[in-house]
Order: structure tokens, then C-alpha cells, then sequence
């Protein structure tokens, strides 16, 4: 089976919630929200697909600057072709299109906390995230 590696290929809403779903992304991401998943697409500036023939098997999402960093969004590859190194090889196609100098940051789904070390990722323990649900300086 031959994998194919796409930059900047359009997917639509239904073929990235179809690969969340099959992934284990779906119970953490606005899947019934078809606006957000709209405006997700729209406004990543990487979008890496995997495709085996005309099947989308594998996205990797990205907001960056091309520079200094890149923030990798959603890194999701269908159950059926998981341990095949697809997830590797989308992020090694996002990093083919980032700048010597450009570093790739993440937030790992609990499921696959151990995965990135095991490619090269290093931990980092001062990343913070703010809720959307929460005001920058309202204590809870």
C-alpha cells in the first residue's frame, strides 16, 4: 500500500471529521460544529493529508509563521493505518515546508503522550493553556 503525502490539498469539513472520527480525536474536537470545523480548515496555514488512493487517511493541522514556531493542531490518522508510520511521515511533510529555524510545538492527546518522544519530541513542562470556557485574570 502506497501513502501518499499532500501539502495544502483542500479536504472538506466531512473528510476531516471523517478521519477524526476514526481516529481518537473525534471526543475532543467540535466535530458537530460544522462552522468551526469549516473555519478550522480555512484558517490553518499547513495542512498535510495522507491518502492512500482517493481515501484521506491521516491530516496534519497547523497554525504557523513559518520562522520561528508552528503550532501542530491536530495530528490524526485513521485506527486502520495507525502503526504504519503515517503519523511520522505527516509531520516530517510539515516540517519539510517550515524554515531551518522553525520549531513544531504540540499538544499531545492523552493516548499518545508516548508516542512523540519515541520520534524526537521533547517534553516540555512550562507549556499553559486557557480555556476558552475562562477570562485571561478571573480566578476560578
Amino acid at each position: 500500500m502506497e501513502i501518499e503525502y499532500k501539502t495544502n490539498t483542500k479536504i472538506t469539513p466531512e473528510q476531516f471529521v471523517n478521519v477524526l472520527k476514526n481516529s481518537s480525536l473525534a471526543e475532543r474536537r467540535p466535530i458537530d460544529d460544522a462552522e468551526c470545523i469549516s473555519s478550522m480548515l480555512k484558517n490553518a496555514n499547513l495542512l498535510v493529508s495522507a491518502w492512500v488512493g482517493a481515501q484521506l487517511v491521516g491530516v496534519a493541522r497547523s497554525v504557523t509563521d513559518f520562522s520561528y514556531c508552528c503550532y501542530l493542531s491536530d495530528l490524526a490518522v485513521d485506527v486502520e493505518y495507525q502503526k504504519m508510520g503515517i503519523g511520522q511521515g505527516l509531520i516530517e511533510t510539515t516540517q519539510k515546508s517550515l524554515g531551518l529555524n522553525c520549531k513544531i510545538i504540540l499538544l499531545s492527546a492523552p493516548a499518545a503522550v508516548e508516542y512523540y518522544p519515541h520520534i524526537g519530541f521533547e517534553h516540555h513542562p512550562q507549556a499553559w493553556l486557557l480555556p476558552s470556557s475562562k477570562q485571561v485574570g478571573k480566578k476560578p
